[in-house]
């Protein structure tokens, strides 16, 4: 029983670290680009953008996975 709660721990801290990464680089990178990210997708309604930033994200976050295990 002792096992099965610490690999539940370990996959809790884990995955916050990963968030945590993801929600800086996302930053990072809505800080970089010469636009409001946000503005061009909700209020411009921009599909494209919003096509690319997802998949930019997936991106990112199978690297970030990756670095995590």
């Amino acid at each position: 029983m002792g096992i099965q709660i610490n690999n539940v721990v370990n996959a809790i801290v884990y995955a916050g670290i990963g968030i945590v990464i993801f929600g800086g680089a996302f930053l990072v990178l809505d800080k970089i680009t010469p636009y409001n990210l946000w503005k061009e997708i909700v209020q411009e309604h921009n599909l494209a953008l919003a096509i690319l930033l997802g998949a930019m994200s997936l991106g990112l976050c199978v690297i970030i996975a990756a670095a995590v295990h």
